[in-house]
């Protein structure tokens, strides 16, 4: 070979090898912002899925408190010393008691039988924590004689941790309620909950309750602590809730109905969770919604937090994947009706008929509410022709409530298509977008908002997940790798923020042993909880939110997949910040030179939060919750150009003062 084009050859080497090397020019423009970031652009959205309510926030650790699930004595183990036939039965009051009809009925006989011990075992059992005081309750009437109830707590051999003892004795036979505190003397991830009567006595129970004293905010009868704090932690900018599919119900008479989720515990009437009957492979028969968690419940959730509530309605249709049930137009007024009420429920003065029951429950003051859902997941002309009506009497008593419109279950396609071009031909406010993709989908997809109109609807992407398999299942786990793009992907989100102004993922909770969704953003067991990756993605976004887009390119086009790099850039004019998100989906490190223009001068250093893992596949999990997890660091800079070096398969957030 002639040595001269050796030389060539190994000239062009270099060369290629150094362009590959070099790094990657993103241009700032800090002084000229694009977009304005609306507070509640990143928040959470919460559907009874995965035991989430019952079995999850919602703290009873009783199920089946009220004998009303399909079978009555679910979740309960009678035991009779002997057995006596007729001594426990179950009656039912449908006659007086629509809500709660059922009830248990124990005939004890102290010669006959020493006593008759009912066995609660909780939502995949109950956690029990030591030291701490329980609070159990029930309502009691004897229709004769006088009984002994002794609660006990008991650990998973058996062994009682923790009692207490009552009197029954309601001689006027009517229903009241009894509150006992006991205390556990050990700590158990699957106790269980053991009554037992003795003494001579007709005794009729209803609404027997067990809460820990440590809830949220130390309300009784509230919210698990541990799962709020972590809601809490991430400061989202809204709530959106009940569902999600729950809203529509396997059939119309499954719907989610709001009114029955208020006032008295036990006048709120448990329905069966369509989650209960909708995968055969994660078969649920004891999944059903008590709404001791109801609409006053997460009203008071979203301000306790400091988020937007965004109640989601059912727009007189039920899923058109199951039942495909739609109320008739000339029959819709009453869902029409519920709409109305609930905007009163929320914001009318307590002179209002639902203002008035809102204070009644302890709030005398209004949630106001700003955001309405009409709709879950809905499509085709069926439900555009039942969101107008919603749309004209809504708008005409309330015309300051934005309304969030369904664009159906997919992201593209002819149903879709349909939707958007009517829904923005109707003027909506916001149009809801759902998309459960795999990682390809979300990294190929960061552009989607760029060329969305700047005028007319805004968007809300109000259930997106990254699944970490393909076909789409639901059994797998989200990982890194899926967390990772999913950052990508929110980089152009953010970017397009004048565009959409909502953003959450789903699902929100997820309980180890009873779930039915794999993919999820908080996992629960008895007593331990954790995020997993794309919790901490969210939370980084929400925690750096900003109030300003600022434009951040590479070769004058936006940061979305050159080179494996994903970027988007804000500044929160409060405290005179900068803040770049930066994403490398590569396996190889990325030298960037990050030019900021438009500033007089930048602070010395640089708060520097990483989010990585080397490998794709990792999560995390009860005994390593921390596997991935934000890193803190400071990186000192000099001038207005800073070299910064991205590691492989990181998600970076830059924080830097200006002057």
């Amino acid at each position: 070979m002639n040595k001269n084009y050796l030389i060539l050859f190994g000239f062009l080497v270099v060369l290629k090898f150094s362009e590959a090397q070099s790094p990657k020019l993103l241009n700032i423009k800090a002084d000229q912002p694009i977009a304005d970031i609306a507070p509640t652009m990143w928040g959470v959205f919460f559907e009874d899925i995965n035991f989430g309510a019952d079995g999850g926030i919602y703290a009873e650790m009783i199920k089946n408190r009220s004998f009303e699930f399909a079978k009555p004595l679910m979740g309960w183990k009678v035991e009779q010393l002997p057995f006596f036939e007729g001594a426990v039965t179950v009656l039912n009051r449908a006659g007086t008691n629509l809500a709660n009809p059922r009830f248990l009925r124990i005939a004890l006989n102290k010669e006959k039988q020493p006593k008759i011990s009912f066995i609660n075992e909780g939502f995949r059992g109950m956690g029990i924590k030591d030291k701490l005081p329980y609070e159990f309750s029930f309502l009691s009437r004897t229709p004769s004689g006088n009984a002994t109830m002794h609660i006990e707590l008991v650990d998973s051999k058996g062994q009682t941790i923790g009692s207490a003892v009552t009197e029954i004795n309601n001689s006027k036979n009517e229903w009241e309620k009894q509150t006992v505190r006991l205390i556990a003397t050990a700590t158990e991830a699957k106790g269980s909950c053991r009554i037992w009567l003795e003494g001579n006595a007709v005794v009729d129970l209803d609404m027997l309750s067990l809460f820990p004293t440590d809830t949220w905010k130390n309300r009784p009868g509230g919210m698990r602590a541990d799962m709020i704090q972590l809601l809490a932690d991430m400061k989202p900018g809204f709530v959106r809730f009940p569902g999600g599919c729950i809203v529509e119900g396997f059939d119309l008479n499954n719907r989610y109905q709001w009114k029955k989720t208020i006032g008295a515990i036990e006048d709120r009437q448990l329905i069966m969770n369509r989650w209960n009957i909708e995968f055969a492979n994660r078969a649920a028969p004891d999944y059903f919604q008590t709404f001791g968690l109801g609409f006053f419940e997460y009203f008071q959730l979203s301000e306790d937090i400091g988020a937007e509530p965004l109640p989601i309605l059912n727009s007189g249709m039920a899923c058109q994947f199951n039942s495909a049930e739609f109320v008739l137009l000339d029959q819709l007024d009453p869902y029409v009706q519920d709409a109305l009420d609930l905007i009163e429920f929320a914001n009318g003065a307590v002179s209002t008929v639902w203002g008035k029951k809102r204070a009644e429950m302890g709030h005398p003051a209004p949630f106001n509410l700003k955001y309405l859902g009409i709709g879950n997941e809905n499509w085709g002309p069926q439900y555009i022709e039942r969101l107008a009506k919603f749309q004209e009497a809504i708008k005409k008593i309330y015309p300051n409530i934005n309304l969030v419109t369904s664009s159906g279950t997919d992201p593209s396609g002819a149903r879709y298509d349909y939707l958007n071009k009517s829904l923005r031909a109707m003027n909506v406010d916001i149009i809801d977008e759902h998309f459960y993709r795999n990682r390809e989908w979300f990294l190929q997809n960061a552009k989607r908002y760029d060329t969305f109109p700047r005028t007319g609807p805004k968007v809300m992407a109000g259930e997106y997940a990254s699944h970490a398999e393909s076909p789409i299942t639901g059994s797998k786990k989200n990982n890194w790798q899926s967390a990772l793009s999913e950052a990508a992907f929110m980089t152009g989100l953010e970017r397009n923020a004048d565009v959409v102004q909502l953003a959450s993922y789903a699902p929100l909770f997820s309980n180890i042993d009873a779930w039915q969704w794999a993919p999820d953003l908080i996992w629960v067991d008895n007593l331990r909880i954790y995020g997993s990756p794309d919790y901490y993605v969210q939370k980084l976004y929400s925690l750096n939110k900003g109030n300003k887009v600022v434009s951040i390119k590479m070769n004058n086009e936006v940061v979305a997949g050159q080179d494996s790099l994903y970027a988007s850039s804000v500044i929160d004019t409060n405290t005179r910040e900068l803040i770049i998100k930066l994403v490398n989906v590569s396996n190889k490190i990325q030298q960037t030179i990050l030019q900021i223009d438009g500033v007089k001068k930048l602070g010395v250093s640089i708060i520097v939060t990483t989010l990585n893992s080397n490998t794709g596949t990792d999560v995390n999990s009860f005994d390593q919750p921390q596997m991935i997890a934000p890193k803190n660091s400071t990186m000192d800079i000099k001038g207005t150009k800073i070299n910064y070096e991205i590691g492989p398969n990181s998600f970076v957030v830059l924080r830097i003062k200006m002057f």
